[in-house]
């Protein structure tokens, strides 16, 4: 089998192997049709470029990576869309590595990720000790956080104010009518957990209610089964007037297990979930949520490690952080 060389696709397009090394490396400084023509005689000759080489000459390769901590939440899949979206319109590709937030494993990845060369990682991180993300810039590898704010100077990070979620949240429960809440949440040592039970009890505050309004149910983990268990707890201990959840996942738990039950959503107690993602409305009584910028997140931590890649010597580090918004639907009128 002949191996197609890129000064084949260069004559075919009728262009400089150095063009076709823009549209492969560069492709946002090659004119658009100049691009197409390269792009086309690609794939007319069947032409695969030599990733391990191309690493070797420039200590590094054209892919990011991306660590999550769990692929399974329909939230993480959005923000990975974006990334992906972003990065491929800048001939990058993507390599995804789920924590299922477990540090260990985390770290494991992120060695993996090293050992490949990406030119830069996006992390949704595990727990607050980011300590060994510094090992990844000591290796010449850029680092954003997303969904987590930078606490230093010298780090990008793209996150959600999940403290004004949590209030938002719960003052449009208390302004339904709702005088106790109970909030259903992953571990508290998750920092969107923690916060965004921080906002739940500065709207009470804010309405002049005590903390002892809000009951908590700590579950160990994220998911619709999680939530199911919630609800039967909440269902043997007496419901509260309204429920509030870190995600939608578990609402939509607590939800199925309050209809088996034969609980009116929300004529006997008002549901509201968090990141609003696509079956939030499709549910069976469609569910309030706060709507997170998912896409968005993962589209501009994109921008930023690829600026901190490509641009490092005028690089300014930026902390983005992102307003939730209140969507109303059934399970709150």
């Amino acid at each position: 089998m002949t191996t197609v060389s890129i000064k084949d696709v260069a004559a075919r397009a009728g262009v400089s192997p150095g063009t076709v090394s823009n549209v492969l490396n560069r492709p946002a400084k090659v004119a658009p049709a100049t691009r197409e023509r390269v792009e086309e005689a690609i794939r007319e000759l069947g032409f695969v470029r030599h990733g391990s080489a191309s690493t070797l000459r420039a200590g590094h390769s054209r892919t990011l990576g991306l660590s999550v901590i769990d692929i399974g939440n329909p939230f993480f899949t959005d923000v990975a869309a974006g990334i992906e979206d972003a990065a491929s319109e800048r001939g990058y590709a993507v390599i995804l590595g789920n924590s299922a937030g477990s540090r260990t494993k985390e770290e494991r990845n992120l060695r993996v990720l090293a050992e490949q060369r990406v030119r830069g990682v996006l992390i949704i991180p595990t727990d607050e000790d980011l300590s060994r993300l510094d090992r990844l810039r000591e290796h010449g590898i850029s680092v954003v956080l997303v969904d987590h704010p930078a606490h230093r100077p010298d780090q990008c990070a793209v996150a959600v104010d999940d403290v004004a979620g949590g209030r938002t949240a719960v003052a449009h429960l208390l302004a339904r009518g709702a005088g106790s809440v109970a909030y259903v949440s992953g571990p508290l040592t998750i920092r969107q957990c923690l916060e965004r039970r921080q906002g739940a009890l500065a709207a009470l505050e804010a309405a002049g209610l005590g903390p002892d309004r809000l009951r908590v149910a700590e579950m160990a983990a994220m998911n619709a089964r999680a939530g199911e268990k919630a609800a039967g707890d909440l269902l043997a201990g007496g419901l509260p007037d309204a429920v509030f959840c870190a995600n939608d996942l578990l609402a939509l738990g607590v939800l199925r297990a309050l209809l088996q039950a034969g609980v009116r959503v929300p004529g006997d107690v008002m549901l509201m979930g968090y990141d609003d993602i696509e079956f939030a409305a499709a549910s069976a009584v469609s569910l309030s949520s706060m709507r997170q910028p998912t896409h968005q997140l993962g589209r501009i931590a994109t921008e930023l490690v690829l600026d901190e890649c490509e641009n490092p010597e005028t690089h300014a580090h930026q902390h983005i952080m992102f307003q939730p918004e209140l969507v109303a639907r059934e399970s709150t009128r």
